[in-house]
This record gives structure tokens, C-alpha cells and sequence, in this order.
């Protein structure tokens, strides 16, 4: 089983991660530009997440809600800065809970050959605290199981082929 693999090293603002999905890189990459898949993997388990809108294009923008199992509502909104198919997302990312808090997440696409892809992610906070804060928050288990159904989707998507 893919697992993901987080690196945040004491006394800098980054988060770094890394994952590999048993699927080629342009379904990988899908999953992360149509609305419809992002629904059906970003967040942790038991959420439910709405996607108001979702542009992954240079220049374009989201805007989604995760709600937790008691109805709570959690929002956060960004800006697609570059957005390469199969290749590249550079991105901001906002948690409208904590507001003037704003990261940069960069996220690489590599081609492992037969049909698998790495996927290598780089997030750099405005400050050590945010970094912080982010990091303590459940950040890295619900990563780590939005990615576990994000192979399921990769699977669905592979079997209609």
C-alpha cells in the first residue's frame, strides 16, 4: 500500500510530502482538476466536502466547505498561480477559520513508469506559528486519508478505460 510520507522539520515555516498512486500521471492529475472526483477524496473520513467552485487552470480559483460529522462547517479558498496538466499545481491555500494566514503549496506530478505516478508536495506558511497550527491541527491524518480514497477514485476511473 502507497503510504504518505510528511516531513516537517523543527524551525522552518515548510510542510513537505510525498505519495505515490498506482496510476498514471495525467488520472492522478484529473482527480486533482475535476470538481466531481475532488469531492469524492479531499478530507478526512466522515466528512462530506462541497466544492463551490473549482477552476485548476493559471490564474483560476477554488472555493470548497468540509463538513464534519456533527454538521460543522470548515472553509477554505485559494488561487490556481500555475497549473501545468500532468505536471504541476502552484497554489494558495486559506482556511477562512484562520484568516490572514495564507500558504503556498507547490505540487509535482512525476512519472514513475508503468503506470505509477509520485506525487510531491511543498507547502510554505507565512510564519513558523501558521506552520505550527496547521501541522497540529490533523493536517497530516486527514492528508493521509484523503489520499487513501483518492486511490480508490484512481481505481474507479482506471476500470472504465
Amino acid at each position: 500500500m502507497n503510504t504518505l510520507k510528511v516531513t516537517i522539520t523543527p524551525n522552518t515555516p515548510f510542510v513537505e510530502y510525498v505519495r505515490e498512486f498506482d496510476a498514471p500521471v495525467a488520472a492522478v492529475y484529473r482527480a486533482h482538476a475535476d470538481p466531481d472526483l475532488v469531492e469524492q477524496w479531499l478530507g478526512p473520513n466522515g466528512y462530506i466536502t462541497e466544492i463551490d467552485h473549482w477552476h485548476l487552470r493559471t490564474g483560476g480559483s477554488y472555493r470548497f466547505t468540509h463538513i464534519d460529522p456533527d454538521g460543522e462547517r470548515y472553509e477554505f479558498h485559494g488561487v490556481f498561480h500555475e497549473a501545468r496538466p500532468s505536471d504541476l499545481i502552484i497554489q494558495t491555500f486559506e482556511y477562512d477559520g484562520y484568516p490572514d494566514v495564507v500558504s503556498i503549496e507547490t505540487l509535482r506530478f512525476e512519472d514513475l513508469g508503468t503506470g505509477r505516478t509520485r506525487m510531491v508536495g511543498h507547502s510554505t506558511y507565512p510564519s513558523q506559528e501558521a506552520r505550527d497550527v496547521m501541522a497540529e491541527s490533523g493536517m497530516e491524518e486527514g492528508m493521509a486519508q484523503g489520499y487513501d480514497r483518492l486511490d480508490s477514485v484512481l481505481a474507479a476511473l482506471l476500470a472504465t478505460r
